[in-house]
């Protein structure tokens, strides 16, 4: 792998890694592990995971079906990241997302907490500047990510914090922010043409 490839794999991991949010969602994820009296972390995983490659190699058809091209995705995209860090930082909820905890597996947890449509529409803005193979690398690092977090929800609440919890949100709130702009201004002459 060349820098460039290291470099690319690293930003959308990082990328996927803020807009997932597995971090800021752990309050969450311990109160419906509550509610639910537990939950299988491997299988959250597997579907979130399943979500996310079958939205990587399935999401351009199905925007070619709607006569969408992908500058016109990712511009879209990019505002829905820009709101999803807006959230983030300012504390404010614009997406209601259902918390009905009696669903299996696939509603609420892989979708839409994990695999929700903010990380769907960040895959395909991504696949508008990268590579399938580096957006499908940076899915696999995060579900591994995914995983550890969920088998160890209880003792990160314990290390972390409350406050320790909203610093983290922040942060990957702003960097999001960052990144939505990036994916704008690049994405914005392929629409101006």
């Amino acid at each position: 792998m060349t820098k460039v490839d290291i470099n690319n794999l690293v930003t959308v991991t990082f990328t996927l890694f803020a807009v997932i949010d597995i971090l800021g969602s752990i309050p969450l994820l311990l109160a419906l592990k509550k509610k639910m009296g537990g939950f299988h972390e491997l299988k959250a995983t597997f579907i979130s995971g399943a979500l996310m490659v079958l939205f990587l190699f399935a999401g351009e058809k199905f925007l070619a079906i709607l006569g969408v091209d992908k500058h016109s995705f990712a511009v879209g995209g990019s505002i829905v990241i820009f709101i999803l860090g807006l959230e983030m930082v300012l504390g404010i909820e614009f997406f209601k997302s259902e918390k009905d905890v009696k669903s299996s597996l696939l509603v609420p947890i892989a979708f839409p907490l994990i695999a929700g449509s903010g990380t769907l529409t960040t895959i395909m803005s991504l696949k508008a500047n990268y590579d399938e193979t580096i957006i499908l690398l940076a899915i696999f690092v995060n579900l591994i990510i995914i995983y550890i977090v969920l088998r160890s929800l209880d003792w990160l609440e314990k290390i972390l914090g409350p406050a320790g919890m909203i610093a983290i949100r922040k942060f990957f709130g702003v960097v999001l922010l960052a990144i939505a702009v990036k994916i704008f201004s690049s994405n914005l002459h392929g629409l101006l043409k």
